[in-house]
């Protein structure tokens, strides 16, 4: 786990090199933007690193998510009784690091194409076995490009990330390629740990949200904004969070300004 990329230099967000010091760690020292006020590791986790904690993160599907179906389905139902106002069926639905498929299941429920990707083949297996309608894909959004039946590349209407863009340590490459995938005008839901939240720990190593080098960027949700539009959505709604929490319902709009 000791295994870093090299030096980032500037902020993955804005990519402004000022800089402060956040917290001092011999192994995953954290900076703050001086400019967007995003907290980033620096250096990053490699792409060896990362593959090993995301490789049955749940212990053969048995903890953490798994550990209570019945109430992950009720809470992805409820999800999508509110994101199904912004893109009603039938219309193309993806979870973004779908783990073991409650949101897309909950999708297909609710008269959606249910498609998730997953890098953890321990979650996708489950997803299929136990989700066997919805279609599930090993891999990462880089590499993801499916096709519809007459061969054209396959574009979505509703698009759901939760948990999943602080652990991405070029979180701007990250959303273009979700921008990719997306048809003009379809919805993004996506939520992450807020560390400015007001309930947020002092010493911020007290806070579940702060677990270097698993979370290596870690938002605002003014910083967050920012790097949405700058990779092509526009926040049109944000929910209200009483732990220390971002939602945001965004609609891609205009072509992403570079990575």
């Amino acid at each position: 786990m000791d295994q870093k990329i090299q030096s980032l230099g500037a902020c993955p967000v804005c990519t402004n090199s000022e800089r402060a010091l956040f917290r001092a760690d011999p192994q995953w020292p954290a900076y703050r933007c001086g400019e967007c006020g995003t907290i980033y590791l620096d250096p990053m986790p490699d792409e060896g690193a990362l593959a090993a904690l995301y490789t049955d993160a749940y212990e053969g599907a048995a903890t953490g998510y798994f550990s209570k179906p019945e109430k992950k389905l009720r809470r992805s139902r409820g999800r999508m009784r509110l994101l199904r106002k912004y893109a009603p069926p039938p219309a193309k639905f993806l979870d973004i690091g779908c783990n073991g498929g409650f949101m897309a299941e909950a999708a297909r429920e609710a008269g959606y194409d249910a498609w998730g990707i997953e890098p953890d083949p321990v979650s996708i297996r489950y997803g299929r076995t136990h989700f066997p309608n919805c279609h599930f894909t090993e891999g990462t959004i880089e590499s993801f490009a499916p096709n519809g039946p007459d061969a054209a590349p396959l574009l979505f209407d509703l698009a759901y990330c939760s948990e999943v863009i602080e652990h991405i340590p070029a979180p701007r490459a990250f959303l273009t390629h979700v921008h990719r995938l997306l048809r003009p005008g379809a919805i993004f839901y996506l939520t992450t740990p807020d560390i400015s939240h007001p309930r947020r720990p002092r010493d911020v190593t007290r806070w579940d949200g702060y677990c270097p080098p698993s979370h290596c960027v870690y938002f605002t949700p003014a910083s967050l904004k920012t790097l949405l539009e700058a990779c092509g959505f526009s926040v049109i709604r944000r929910q209200l969070a009483f732990k220390p929490g971002i939602k945001l319902i965004a609609r891609r709009t205009d072509p992403p300004r570079g990575v």
